[in-house]
Parts: C-alpha cells; sequence; structure tokens
C-alpha cells in the first residue's frame, strides 16, 4: 500500500503499475501511518464492482505476521472455524450455526445452537512489534462505541432466558506484543458496561489468527483475561 487516498480507497503497486484499490476498513489501522506498506490483495472479477483489488491484510512487523483488516471477513471465518469444531472450546455443542440473529433490539452475529454470540474485530490497538521501518502517528481516541455497548447489554439480558451468551474479539494476526489499549472518549460507560455483562455471565473469549499467503488459520483460542 503506497498510500491512503481516501477513507475507502488506496495506492497499491502490482507488477510495476500503480493501481486504486478498496480498503475493508475505514478508520485507522492502529497508530500506523498508512504509507509503503507491503499488502496482500484480494481480486474479484465482478463487472459491476469499480475496484477490482481489496487490500485484505498488511505487513507491520519484521516476520510474517500479517494484519488482517477486513474486519467484514471476520464473521465468515468464524463461522468456517465454528463448523470445523476448531472452536469447540467456546462452544462445544451444537446443532446449528445461525448468521444474523435478532435479540431484543439488536441483530446479533451468531446464534450456535443455544448461545448467542457478538463478534469484534479491535484495530484501534495492534498488538504487534512493529518492524523498525514503521512509522507512527499520534494516538487519536475513538468515539463509536454505542453498537458495542447496545450488544453487550443485549448479551447480558439473553442470558436470562439461555443458558450462555459469548463476546468474541477476534485477532486478524497472532498477538506478539501485548500494548495499552487506546481509550474511546466514552470509556467509563464502556468499561462499566463490560463490568455489568461479566457479571450477568457473559463469557468474553478471544482468538488470534494466522494470515499467510496460503491461507488463513487458527493460531490460537483463549477466555479473555483483561476486558
Amino acid at each position: 500500500m503506497l498510500k491512503r487516498k481516501s477513507q475507502f480507497t488506496a495506492l497499491v503497486e502490482i507488477d510495476g503499475e500503480e493501481l486504486v484499490a478498496h480498503i475493508p476498513t475505514t478508520n485507522r489501522i492502529g497508530d500506523v501511518e498508512n504509507k509503503n506498506l507491503p499488502c496482500l490483495l484480494s481480486y474479484h472479477d465482478d463487472p459491476k464492482r469499480k475496484l477490482k483489488y481489496d487490500i485484505e491484510a498488511v505487513l507491520l512487523s519484521d516476520d510474517e505476521n500479517w494484519i488482517g483488516i477486513n474486519q467484514i471477513l471476520s464473521n465468515r471465518l468464524v463461522e468456517f472455524f465454528l463448523k470445523e469444531h476448531e472452536l469447540d472450546a467456546i462452544v462445544p455443542d451444537f446443532d446449528s450455526v445461525q448468521r444474523e440473529v435478532k435479540l431484543g433490539i439488536s441483530k446479533l452475529d451468531f446464534k450456535v445452537g443455544d448461545t448467542y454470540m457478538e463478534v469484534k474485530t479491535p484495530l484501534t490497538t495492534i498488538n504487534v512489534k512493529y518492524g523498525q521501518d514503521i512509522k507512527t502517528l499520534p494516538p487519536k481516541p475513538f468515539s463509536s462505541t454505542d453498537r458495542m455497548v447496545k450488544h453487550l447489554k443485549e448479551l447480558a439480558g439473553s442470558l436470562k432466558n439461555h443458558e450462555k451468551a459469548v463476546f468474541l474479539q477476534v485477532f486478524q494476526y497472532r498477538i506478539t506484543e501485548r500494548k495499552e489499549r487506546l481509550r474511546s472518549t466514552h470509556y467509563e460507560e464502556v468499561s462499566q458496561t463490560f463490568k455489568e455483562a461479566s457479571e450477568a455471565g457473559v463469557e468474553f473469549w478471544e482468538v488470534q489468527m494466522d494470515f499467510r499467503l496460503e491461507g488463513v488459520t487458527l493460531y490460537n483460542v483463549t477466555k479473555s483475561a483483561d476486558l
């Protein structure tokens, strides 16, 4: 990725030719300056699409630890790993996987058997040791937390009638350096909502994935200790 052109597009170089590609996250990628970053692209041969390439991942470290940035892709990956029973530590026994399930006033990402699951892919803090050539920018607080707060409250409320609810954070990379989380402008409200949901019985999990040229594999599945 040579540079970001707009909220949705970036300039990339493919075989010496500069092209415009779609970038599937509208926010910044952590605190990194989005210039001169190696990236993985996907190609889409759809005549209705104006841009044929999507930027799927960028490289911020000195090893092959690609950072997936397509947040929409997370749900497809989670569904795949659920059906392959690679996430049985989270939901061990189920007979169906449903997508986009209504609960209260919200639509949650999954209902796996009797378990409601909401998936988030945080990109505000990238927990990877940066390579020496990576340039960073001053931290920029984010404020779009309303949807997450609403979904957490719905998950906690679901436990009155259902036996399990899961809040799943998906890291589309291998965590190599835990960094202090960038606080949102509504930190106190969000923190209190997490605490109340945990006390109500919502389980907090995280998965790490390994993105490579050959494909994506599940790297690690753990219960979240840091809410």
